[in-house]
């Protein structure tokens, strides 16, 4: 078993740093100490927070590290030169002066280590009507007819929309336009209650007559809140990468890229997966049938040099319950409901594994 992952605080302030390791003890919790952001790379995506001080945040700008969510910039009773302007560039964050905000900050590292984070799965299509949102949509529904809360994220504004997918597009609840001004400062759990839900399923999607866009701020929370209050959470993503859809790919441990087998979406994909291992090391891909030229699933991956994490044979009753306005794999049957178990029980043994 290894070691429960810590917060993560980066600061040289001497008198700041005693605070935060009261503070955190107050919380429940040790933390890993880095002065800057060089010793801190090692554990600033893998943190299950992350703490800068207001002397470190030009730092961490400069040193371009990866966005994440839960990250918590903290100063002293005031903010140091350029520190705001800093911190407006390094967003999404969260921030408080102490003392002001001791309690609040005591109530964020009491949410970690000990309590089982949600795991991400980020699903990206490798060509336009690949099926990601098909399997994104599918693996929602497998996951909570597994036993699992969970969170399913629309973040690809210009698909269809996977409340149509899932039949859900008369239930109340916030979409993305909602979340847009509230600038990532939204209680989690109050979050979650008001997304559109049937039982454990949680569901982000766009309003119809609204612009399609996603802020970063606004998906770092509803990251951060399906962290703590679901136990999978599924992002469907778009090939044109943005801010929002960056922070998700960056924050997920898994990512899957879903290709048709055919010869020009597989050179399409492999364009797209050079874009999102920019971003990020792993990344495996699923093979959708049918294959007009005979191409298999294992010479698809190795083409693209990934990993193989499934392939899926053409479903044509389930396409149609679809089109009716049933979630895929809701019967729990065929290739799709099948792979759909495998990739969500893979990625919770990984949670176990790390725990």
């Amino acid at each position: 078993m290894s070691v429960p992952r810590l917060p993560l605080v980066v600061t040289a302030d001497p008198e700041l740093l005693d605070d935060l390791l009261r503070l955190a003890a107050a919380g429940g919790t040790e933390v890993v100490v880095a002065g800057d952001p060089i010793a801190a790379r090692s554990d600033y995506a893998s943190a299950p927070l992350v703490v800068i001080g207001a002397d470190q945040v030009g730092a961490c700008l400069r040193a371009r590290l990866p966005r994440r969510p839960r990250v918590l910039v903290v100063g002293r009773r005031a903010w140091p030169p350029g520190a705001a302007e800093a911190i407006a560039e390094l967003r999404p964050v969260e921030m408080c002066l102490l003392p002001d905000g001791e309690s609040w900050l005591v109530d964020r590292f009491a949410d970690g280590p000990g309590r089982p984070l949600g795991r991400i799965l980020a699903v990206i299509g490798g060509s336009g009507g690949a099926g990601a949102s098909i399997l994104a949509g599918g693996l929602a529904v497998t996951s909570v007819s597994s036993g699992h809360r969970t969170l399913l994220v629309d973040a690809d504004p210009l698909g269809g929309g996977l409340d149509l997918l899932l039949g859900w597009e008369r239930i109340d609840g916030l979409r993305w336009s909602a979340l847009a001004g509230a600038g990532g400062r939204v209680d989690p759990p109050t979050l979650l209650r008001a997304l559109p839900h049937r039982g454990d399923l949680v569901l982000l999607s766009f309003a119809r007559d609204e612009s399609p866009v996603v802020p970063g701020d606004a998906m770092a929370a509803t990251l951060d809140a399906g962290r703590r209050g679901r136990d999978v959470i599924i992002t469907d993503l778009p090939r044109q990468l943005d801010e929002a859809a960056i922070l998700a790919l960056q924050s997920a441990d898994r990512a899957v890229l879903i290709v048709p087998a055919e010869l020009r979406a597989t050179a399409g994909a492999a364009r797209i997966a050079r874009t999102i291992r920019f971003h990020r090391d792993e990344l495996s891909v699923v093979v959708r049938g049918p294959a007009p030229g005979k191409l298999k699933a294992r010479d698809i991956a190795a083409a693209l040099r990934l990993p193989l994490a499934g392939s899926l044979r053409p479903e044509p009753a389930m396409c149609q319950a679809v089109e009716r306005g049933a979630p895929p794999a809701s019967t729990g049957k065929g290739p799709l409901a099948e792979l759909c178990r495998r990739l969500v029980r893979d990625l919770l043994s990984e949670r176990r594994v790390a725990a």
